[in-house]
């Protein structure tokens, strides 16, 4: 046993420092590090990624979602939100502090920013696909090292890009998919004072929605009935009702007017 192990060991020292051809398939770590991006190709790969993020959420706030709610608000917020998104997530992700405090960050600012108001559904679903599409045109990995055995260096990955462009019109198209109006039933709501509260009973239902049709101008879907305050003979009713073509609902349910924001 002996003799077999002291055979062993003059045999592995005896390779020791001689290179065949599998060693010459190893990579160095050095070598990977000494690869270094120019100043030139950090410029257009943000410029690459600010771009498309820019364009992408461009349409999908201005084609998809301010066509129908026409608020300029949500308009600002996400363009804005989405390009400061990208540009963090960049910055901090070439550094050691990484991408999970980058996320929570932003976490931080979106619960300080929309915990003062109720945000509809509508609008926090934009919010988190220009996040994730921000996410994506942030850290998608653009360039890649080649030449690693004699001068690493750092070149464009067009495929790269056609990866992540192709991302970005996927998510078009499911948004366009979903917000097609022959797919989808536009169905909105508005809150009416109705002082009619002897047809709030279930058995003059449908004399109750064909008196709401008469005076709102609009086809009722269903209604629901909210407060009623018998002193002063009327009811909170919740009237759900098919949007036309073009429309939007973004004061449907307001009751007050500073709570409108335009």
């Amino acid at each position: 046993m002996i003799h077999f192990l002291s055979r062993f060991v003059q045999e592995d020292l005896s390779d020791f420092g001689n290179l065949d051809a599998a060693d010459d398939m190893l990579i160095d770590v050095q070598t990977i590090t000494d690869a270094m991006m120019t100043t030139a190709q950090k410029i257009g790969e943000l410029g690459i990624r600010f771009a498309l993020n820019l364009l992408v959420c461009w349409l999908l706030v201005h084609f998809f979602y301010y066509k129908k709610s026409r608020r300029r608000d949500y308009y600002f917020t996400f363009i804005v939100f989405s390009s400061a998104m990208l540009t963090l997530l960049y910055i901090m992700g070439n550094v050691e502090v990484g991408v999970g405090l980058t996320l929570g960050l932003f976490a931080i600012f979106g619960v300080i920013r929309y915990r003062t108001e109720t945000v509809p559904i509508r609008e926090m679903t934009y919010l988190f696909i220009i996040i994730a599409l921000a996410a994506v045109n942030g850290l998608a990995p653009l360039y890649h090292v080649v030449d690693l055995s004699s001068a690493p260096h750092y070149v464009l990955g067009w495929g790269n890009v056609g990866v992540m462009a192709l991302v970005n019109c996927l998510m078009l198209l499911l948004v366009w998919v979903l917000e097609s109006e022959s797919l989808v039933k536009h169905v909105t709501t508005k809150l009416v004072q109705y002082d009619r509260i002897e047809l709030i009973v279930p058995e003059k239902r449908e004399e109750l929605i064909a008196d709401l049709e008469k005076r709102l101008g609009v086809k009722v879907e269903n209604v629901e009935i909210g407060h009623v305050d018998f002193l002063k003979d009327s009811a909170m009713i919740k009237v759900y009702y098919r949007l036309g073509k073009g429309e939007s609902n973004s004061v449907n349910t307001v009751t007050r007017a500073k709570d409108y924001v335009g």
